[in-house]
């Protein structure tokens, strides 16, 4: 029987989960396989992410732009997450204790060039393409030192594809940037005969990595411990690595 009683009971558990239903804004870059758009998957990154925060108060909003406005928005508080960056490339970001992937940053020359990358060394008189706001771990301090040997230009959708055709035009000697998302792009540009991988310089953990806006630090603090609690799960439960199987990520 339905009273008065239980009726406001009802309206003030309805009342409540909406209280406390929260929105995190994810800004991303189309960075497939990590991060797909318009594509049948959605990338194993957004697959993981959403697993996490799945049945949970948390709902996520996952909007796409150029790497460094998705940097500019995290930072100044517009959007509360950043996916996915390694730590250096957004230092001044929170990050969570455990990462969400990783990626190996690679040169890619032409398939009729013999060089490949053997250390500092192996780099001088060339010409590298490389992306704004891109960490290359042991390589930042050598591209600092010798920035007339980079070009550089917005991560954008078609940063491979733009990179793989100077090198092929001879505009510069080598490009750089991650291995499985190069391999994929070169694939579907009709490339991968033109351009190959010429060795890679390092491999870093990618994050989830949350704005460090102290107007929100009370809801990020929040947000990170649930995502700690939940990855910590999957990944004992092994649906990580069966994710990781799935879109052939090794």
């Amino acid at each position: 029987m339905c009273t008065v009683k239980s009726f406001l009971i009802l309206c003030f558990i309805i009342s409540s989960s909406i209280t406390h239903a929260q929105t995190i804004k994810v800004a991303a870059i189309d960075w497939c396989p990590q991060i797909c758009v318009d594509k049948s998957r959605a990338g194993y990154t957004v697959d993981l992410i959403k697993k996490i925060y799945q049945g949970s108060e948390y709902t996520l909003q996952i909007d796409i732009f150029p790497w460094s406005r998705a940097i500019k928005y995290v930072t100044e508080g517009k959007y509360d997450a950043l996916l996915a960056p390694a730590k250096k490339e957004a230092p001044h970001l929170i990050f969570p204790r455990f990462g969400v992937g990783s990626q190996r940053m690679c040169f890619f020359t032409s398939i009729k060039d013999p060089w490949e990358f053997d250390g500092e060394q192996s780099l001088a008189n060339k010409q590298v393409g490389i992306a704004f706001d891109t960490s290359i771990e042991e390589l930042n301090e050598y591209i600092e030192k010798h920035p007339e040997q980079f070009q550089f230009q917005p991560y954008h959708e078609r940063y491979v594809a733009q990179s793989a055709k100077k090198v092929m035009k001879g505009r510069v000697d080598a490009f750089l940037f991650t291995k499985n998302t190069t391999m994929l792009e070169l694939k579907n540009a009709g490339l991968e005969k033109s351009i190959r991988s010429a060795g890679c310089v390092s491999q870093a953990e990618i994050y989830l990595a949350f704005t460090a806006n102290k107007k929100k630090s009370e809801e990020v603090a929040n947000a990170v411990r649930f995502f700690e609690n939940r990855l910590a799960h999957l990944t004992k439960s092994g649906y990580i690595d069966k994710l990781y199987q799935q879109y052939a990520i090794n």
